[in-house]
């Protein structure tokens, strides 16, 4: 798993690449965390996401309300075909906003 952090029109972005699963998703969670700081509006990007497993699913839902309880936003965008679907049977897609690119994932928090 590679995690690149930029910023772009005051929203923090992660850029994940590889597998999030149960031997790295500490190591996700802890980047994650350490790089959100005090932003309010955070996107995930996942266009090289080629795997994420439950334990990378409960890092995102903890993600989520932790930045809801200080009234900040999260979305994630650029899925493939097969990481949308596991949002959307896990019923994820209902808890956090999808976006096709991270332009409208962006323009949707701002």
């Amino acid at each position: 798993m590679e995690i690149n952090v930029e910023r772009e029109e005051g929203t923090m972005i992660a850029v994940v690449k590889g597998r999030v699963d149960s031997a790295n998703a500490r190591e996700f969670e802890q980047v994650l965390t350490e790089a959100i700081g005090d932003d309010h509006n955070v996107v995930i990007d996942f266009a090289g996401l080629a795997y994420i497993s439950s334990s990378g699913l409960r890092v995102l839902l903890m993600v989520a309300k932790s930045l809801r309880q200080r009234s900040a936003h999260l979305a994630l965008c650029s899925l493939s075909t097969a990481i949308r679907e596991v949002f959307e049977i896990s019923g994820f897609d209902k808890i956090i906003p999808i976006h096709d690119t991270r332009a409208e994932a962006v323009a949707a928090l701002g």
